[in-house]
């Protein structure tokens, strides 16, 4: 039979080739662009595959695989006691945000009242001792893990919930939480001072959020609410970025709450209008939900955290979808001013410009990888220039230096110290250490898989776990390039990656231990 295809022929890098033998997609006689002869529907394998050949972990992964086997098996695999799960997660989570400033902070919430956390303080909320908010914190991000592992083994057991309907219980879940105090993070405080300083007429890359108030006296409203580490810090993220702070800013005015909680409202819509595209273009839009919408891990760190990756992540999947549709010249020139834009937020983005390049690099389209990537370029290049100027790059380059617990790289740092050395040694070996892990990945994902999806979410990953500098919300990308991806092993590796980092640095950004630069782990609970 024919079949109308979109996007292009396997035989473009946009669809990998086979790596086993059968049945081709192709025929001996020619056929018309854009239209494929397959064998008859009785010949076709569509059982769910796991990634091949899997990744191989020794006797972690051997191990691990003996604890999925008995956990899939169990009465937890079912929907009911998973979906549970996954709820029993996000609402510890979110208790410990409506028990925030009842009647003082938490350690894991900056100190800062949203609606329901202002209702649940006036109906008595509890105030959480730090030790028992880190004790719910730590279960509650273990039942997200578990509660998404469980989800995930119900589908392969064969439970399709509707995926429209999943999406619209993400959406009532995401329209209480972005009125909870942030969880776990305090730079949505940040993100607000920086959009207090522009509104101010200051320029968020040359003005730390201490400017706003008197010397010695950390008094401003906004400038309270930073976490003491980061009140001396420039902003490092792109002018895009600088730009909807200003805009949540300006609509809050001089009340920092307020500022918040229209930031909040940004990264839950955008973290939903991803879910939707996901939803619209995934070929199996049920995993396509539960790895992304229905993900308590993301919720808790995307959304409840109010991080700006929920932002980046929108621009990033807008421009690799596209990528892969693109069959004329304005379609190019959308996806580099998506790929543009995505690196005006963060500078992350560049590893999403250089998973679409390598299938045009397989492919020899130099024309339309010099036109992505000159247009790419140019328009990164302008939103700093002709914005806050190219001084917005600066503070990246003390950023790029820091080195954070659990990394190997704090390790090198205790054994050889801190000196200039070690740190030009760490930043030339962390990069091709990063290539050659996303190499391995990239090349145990299923070979049928889209080479821009399947190197996207190879590089992310690979950079979450290599850099000297990682958080929890940095997997954003890697999780929705998995959720395009068929069933395979990388995502367990990706859930206990997000998971771990997630309980090794929750705080709400309150005074903490420090040793030079760094923040150490001597108080009560996790680092920020």
């Amino acid at each position: 039979m024919t079949l109308l295809v979109d996007p292009p022929p396997r035989d473009r890098a946009d669809k990998r080739t086979f790596a086993t033998g059968g049945p081709s997609a192709a025929t001996d006689s020619p056929s018309p662009v854009g239209v494929v002869n397959l064998p008859d529907v009785a010949d076709v394998d569509l059982s769910p595959k796991l990634a091949e050949p899997p990744l191989t972990g020794g006797r972690v992964e051997a191990a691990m695989g003996v604890i999925i086997r008995v956990l899939s098996h169990s009465p937890l695999a079912r929907p009911l006691p998973a979906v549970i799960l996954s709820a029993l997660g996000v609402s510890g989570v979110a208790f410990v945000g409506l028990c925030a400033t009842a009647p003082q902070p938490s350690v894991a919430t900056p100190p800062v009242l949203l609606p329901l956390t202002s209702v649940a303080r006036d109906l008595g909320a509890p105030h959480l001792p730090d030790v028992v908010a880190d004790v719910i914190m730590y279960a509650s991000i273990a039942l997200c893990c578990l509660g998404l592992a469980m989800m995930l083994w119900a589908n392969s057991r064969g439970w399709s919930p509707n995926p429209r309907r999943v999406f619209l219980a993400a959406v009532g879940a995401v329209a209480v939480v972005v009125n909870i105090t942030p969880v776990g993070s305090s730079d949505i405080a940040s993100y607000a001072a920086y959009g207090r300083i522009a509104a101010l007429g200051h320029n968020p890359y040359t003005f730390a959020p201490l400017g706003l108030s008197p010397p010695g006296h950390p008094s401003n409203p906004y400038t309270v609410l930073v976490s003491p580490f980061w009140r001396t810090t420039k902003s490092v993220y792109g002018p895009v970025a600088t730009w909807t702070q200003l805009l949540a800013a300006q609509l809050g005015g001089a009340k920092p709450w307020l500022t918040i909680w229209i930031l909040m409202m940004i990264m839950g819509a955008a973290f939903l209008a991803t879910g939707y595209v996901l939803l619209r273009t995934a070929a199996n839009p049920v995993r396509a939900v539960l790895l992304w919408v229905a993900n308590p891990l993301l919720i808790v760190e995307l959304v409840m955290g109010g991080h700006l990756d929920a932002l980046v992540t929108l621009f990033a999947i807008a421009a690799i979808v596209l990528s892969r549709r693109c069959t004329r010249l304005w379609h190019d020139v959308v996806v580099a001013l998506l790929v543009g834009v995505t690196g005006g937020i963060k500078i992350s983005a560049v590893f999403v410009a250089l998973g679409i390049a390598i299938p045009l690099l397989h492919d020899r389209a130099w024309a339309r990888l010099t036109r992505i990537g000159v247009i790419a370029g140019l328009t990164t290049f302008g939103l700093y220039y002709f914005s806050y100027g190219l001084v917005a790059l600066q503070p990246l380059g003390a950023a790029s230096k820091m080195v954070i617990s659990p990394t190997i790289w704090r390790g090198v740092e205790e054994i050889f110290g801190k000196g200039q050395l070690v740190t030009t040694v760490i930043g030339f070996t962390w990069p091709p250490l990063m290539l050659a892990l996303a190499w391995y990945l990239y090349k145990r994902l299923s070979p049928d898989v889209p080479t821009v999806v399947a190197a996207t979410c190879a590089l992310t990953f690979a950079w979450v776990i290599v850099a000297p500098w990682s958080l929890p919300w940095y997997s954003s990308i890697a999780w929705v390039t998995v959720a395009l991806l068929p069933r395979n092993s990388l995502t367990r590796w990706l859930t206990l990656a997000t998971g771990t980092l997630s309980m090794l640095h929750f705080n709400g950004g309150h005074p903490t231990t420090f040793s030079g630069d760094h923040p150490t782990n001597v108080q009560v609970g996790p680092m920020p």
